[in-house]
C-alpha cells in the first residue's frame, strides 16, 4: 500500500519540487490549497488536491487523514501555525512523520529577528509534539536568483561579501523524499548547502550573462538608500528587503552539512548546471 503525504505549501517555489519527487517516488500526494483549481493547474492530475487553509484547523484534519506523512513548507505569517495546526493534530491522526523546512540561520543568537523567531516556535511545536521529525535548514536556493530581476534590471539591495553555497530546489526534494523512506532521518535537524560557495552579486551576474544577456551588469542599492526611499515612499516591500539583506549581511551561512549529506545525499547541481537546465526549459 501506497504512503500518502500531505504537503502543505505544495504550490510554492520550494514545495512544487517536493510534490513532484515524493510523486515520482512512488507517494501518493495530497496538496492542501485555497484555490485548488489553480493548484491543479500548476501540479496536474496525479495529484490529490484538498481544498483549505493551513490555518484552519477543520480543513487541514482532512486534508491529513490516512497520511503517513505531512511535510510543512509554508512562508510568511501563517508559518507558525501551520506548524502548530499540524503538531496538534498529527499524534491523535495517526502521522508517522513530519518533515519542515526552516532555514539556515534560524538558531536562538538570531531570535531578535521577527521571521527566525516564527521559525524557532513553529520548529519547537513540531519537535514537542512527539511525532518522529525533520527539520531542514536550507541556506539560498537557486531558484531565488529570478527575483533579483525586475523590469530589465538586475538589481541588489546592500553589499553580501559572504559566499553562500547555493542548492538547487529539485535537489532538496530528492533530500525530503528520501527522509520519509529512512528510519535515520527521524528527529534530525539537519542543514542544507549546496555544493559551491557563491556570492549573491557573482551568482546573478552567471544567471544573467546566459538568460539575460540583455542585462549588462548587476546593480547595487545601498541600504541606507533603500531604507530612505522606503520611509519616503511607505514602500513595504522595499522596507521588508532592506531589512532582510541586511540580516544576511549580519549573520552570514551558518551550519554543516555534513549530516544531512550523509543521511539523505548531498545536493550535486552547480549554478551552471542549473543555469543550463533552465535555459533549456524556457527555449
Amino acid at each position: 500500500m501506497q504512503k500518502t503525504i500531505l504537503v502543505l505549501g505544495g504550490t510554492g517555489m520550494l514545495g512544487v519540487p517536493v510534490a513532484r519527487r515524493l510523486k515520482a517516488d512512488g507517494f501518493e500526494v495530497r496538496i492542501l490549497a485555497r484555490d485548488p483549481a489553480k493548484a491543479q493547474a500548476l501540479l496536474g492530475d496525479d495529484f490529490a488536491i484538498c481544498e483549505g487553509d493551513v490555518t484552519d484547523c477543520a480543513s487541514l484534519e482532512l486534508a491529513s487523514e490516512g497520511c503517513h506523512g505531512v511535510h510543512v513548507s509554508v512562508g510568511g505569517d501563517s508559518e507558525y501555525r501551520a506548524a502548530e495546526n499540524v503538531s496538534n493534530q498529527a499524534p491523535r491522526l495517526g502521522i508517522k512523520h513530519i518533515t519542515y523546512v526552516s532555514g539556515s540561520t534560524v538558531r536562538e543568537q538570531n531570535d531578535w529577528y521577527p521571521m527566525v523567531h516564527q521559525k524557532l516556535m513553529a520548529e519547537s511545536a513540531i519537535q514537542e509534539s512527539g511525532v518522529p521529525y525533520t527539520i531542514f535548514c536550507p541556506t539560498w536556493p537557486m531558484e531565488q536568483l529570478p527575483r533579483f530581476v525586475r523590469d530589465g534590471r538586475a538589481m541588489l539591495i546592500g553589499d553580501l561579501p559572504a559566499p553562500y553555497h547555493w542548492f538547487a530546489a529539485d535537489d532538496f526534494a530528492a533530500m525530503v523524499s528520501n527522509a520519509f523512506q529512512r528510519e535515520a532521518a527521524r528527529n534530525k535537524r539537519l542543514y542544507v548547502h549546496g555544493p559551491e560557495a557563491i556570492t549573491v552579486k557573482s551568482a546573478l551576474e552567471r544567471y544573467c550573462q546566459t538568460l539575460h544577456p540583455e542585462i549588462k551588469g548587476v546593480s547595487a542599492m545601498p541600504l541606507f538608500l533603500a531604507r530612505l526611499m522606503a520611509a519616503v515612499t511607505g514602500n513595504q516591500m522595499l522596507k521588508f528587503a532592506a531589512g532582510l539583506m541586511d540580516y544576511f549581511r549580519k549573520v552570514g551561512e551558518p551550519g554543516d552539512p555534513t549530516e544531512a549529506n550523509e543521511l539523505l545525499g548531498a545536493p550535486t547541481t552547480t549554478l551552471d548546471a542549473w543555469i543550463a537546465q533552465r535555459r533549456k526549459a524556457m527555449a
